[in-house]
């Protein structure tokens, strides 16, 4: 029987269910909890990387990554991979993957294929219990405003991963970096899933708020991350053999721990489609930005 267990912070573990061989009504649970939960985690999975591929396809089209390196076998699937010599590793602050996209991804599977003895947890945050929890003061004014996301900074062939030489053959593609559009989308956003409100900023790739200045939206991006990255909104996930995390974009923020120097630590990662955005104040929506 399935079994869906909240975590305190945020998501969910779904037990007593094999998902290389879902029936319609485990489908239908499953893709209930993730829309309630924001995340969910599956243990003791037996996943090829055709049943990898064969999973997300029952949420949406599959969205190659354009700067990750990819299988060898399967383009569909991501590599992130640290290796023992790496100093750094991929996604070690606190992001929503593709929120610089038009029509940001609806979520990411990521499946363990070899982990260190010990470390490299990944944590998560709910953007709608940190939205629920905004003084009212600053609820008011995301309620009302737009954030500019971009990725360039990130992928580009001036960007951060570029400049770093420890991340030559994990990311590349800097030209398709280059040619990145920046977007604007709601700073609370109304969960195409779920229905609820969520703040919509993060970290990795917001880099302005629409109609604010520079200094001042700064103090209020600054602000609005302090507050989301409270435990009290936040799980952690230990990784072990057959291990699965599925998580929305939309919906939570994800961190890599870094803490496990000289080990190897390989994971399989496939993202999924999204849909344009809409705001809970309905007369704001995604939109390209001008520059």
């Amino acid at each position: 029987m399935v079994t869906v267990s909240p975590l305190e912070g945020t998501g969910a573990e779904v037990t007593g269910v094999d998902i290389a061989n879902l029936s319609e009504d485990e489908l239908a649970i499953v893709k209930q909890a993730f829309a309630n939960h924001g995340v969910i985690f599956f243990r003791d999975q037996n996943l090829s990387e055709d049943a990898h591929i064969a999973f997300a396809r029952k949420f949406s089209t599959i969205n190659l990554n354009r700067f990750f390196a990819r299988h060898p076998d399967y383009p569909e699937i991501a590599l992130v991979v640290k290796e023992p010599t790496d100093d750094f590793n991929i996604g070690g602050a606190w992001h929503a993957d593709h929120s610089y996209d038009a029509e940001p991804a609806l979520g990411s599977i990521l499946v363990a294929r070899q982990l260190p003895p010990t470390g490299g947890d990944t944590l998560f945050a709910s953007m709608n219990a940190a939205y629920e929890a905004l003084p009212t003061q600053l609820r008011d004014l995301v309620d009302t405003h737009s954030a500019l996301h971009s990725g360039k900074h990130i992928f580009a062939r001036d960007g951060a991963y570029e400049r770093i030489p420890d991340f030559k053959g994990r990311i590349g593609n800097a030209e398709a970096g280059d040619e990145l559009v920046d977007t604007v989308h709601p700073m609370v956003i109304k969960h195409p899933l779920s229905g609820k409100p969520c703040l919509f900023v993060n970290p990795g790739f917001t880099i302005g708020i629409d109609g604010m200045d520079d200094e001042e939206a700064k103090l209020m991006l600054l602000a609005l991350y302090e507050h989301a990255g409270q435990p009290q909104f936040t799980c952690r996930f230990t990784w072990e053999p057959g291990s699965v995390a599925f998580w929305d974009n939309r919906a939570v923020w994800h961190l890599a721990e870094n803490d496990y120097a000289g080990h190897r630590r390989v994971m399989h990662r496939i993202t999924v489609d999204g849909c344009s955005l809409e705001g809970m104040n309905s007369t704001i929506a995604s939109r390209s930005a001008t520059v």
